[in-house]
């Protein structure tokens, strides 16, 4: 039977984490050897467990993604035989490709099936790259130089978000509908009104009005 392998989880929420253990560790190929919930975390981790992946949620804080890209550059460049697997609720063209800029092997998002979760670890695992269809496409429309203006590819879930936003829910009310935490539908609906250049949530609904979003 082939060695199994070596996962942390590092994700700043307790519950998907939890549910990611549940989820891999019914296949015998994969074992959770830690998790973290912090950049700092996850060093003290990585550094006493010395996994052959980590699963990295970009966003560890409320304030950016900055904190998981560096954490991913650190870690990659301390662990070069490290496999980073970006797995994140945001897709958009600037985050992939610095993701990868940063050392990451592949890039998918949380809707992403099991079967296909399973594969993309095996892959980098194995030192290959591992990208879901739409993480390819930002990718190619970024390097080819082609990216769209920003207010008019806000993502899927922005796109559900905003949809929400039109009913006049509240990001608690948002967030219980999406199954994610108010601070990750507030941070959408900051992306939204930066993407539409406005400063209210009225003026993004009504922009996105104007433009067909809705």
């Amino acid at each position: 039977m082939a060695e199994p392998i070596t996962i942390v989880l590092v994700d700043d929420h307790a519950i998907l984490r939890q549910g990611l253990r549940s989820v891999l560790e019914r296949d015998p190929l994969f074992r959770i050897v830690g998790e973290a919930s912090t950049a700092a975390e996850a060093q003290a981790v990585l550094a006493d467990r010395r996994p052959a992946v980590v699963l990295l949620d970009l966003k560890l804080s409320t304030s950016s993604d900055s904190e998981g890209l560096a954490l991913c550059r650190s870690l990659t460049a301390a662990y070069p035989s490290l496999a980073v697997l970006v797995l994140t609720t945001f897709l958009e063209d600037h985050l992939v490709v610095a993701a990868v800029q940063a050392g990451a092997r592949g890039y998918v998002v949380k809707d992403v099936d099991t079967t296909a979760l399973a594969n993309a670890i095996k892959a980098v695992s194995r030192g290959e790259t591992a990208f879901d269809s739409r993480s390819v496409t930002s990718v190619v429309r970024t390097l080819s130089g082609r990216s769209q203006p920003d207010a008019q590819r806000l993502t899927d879930r922005e796109l559900t978000v905003l949809k929400l936003l039109a009913q006049g829910l509240s990001n608690q009310a948002i967030g219980a509908e999406l199954f994610i935490s108010p601070t990750t539908a507030k941070f959408h609906v900051g992306n939204i009104m930066r993407k539409l250049e406005v400063g209210s949530r009225a003026e993004a609904v009504y922009a996105a009005s104007k433009r067909a979003l809705i």
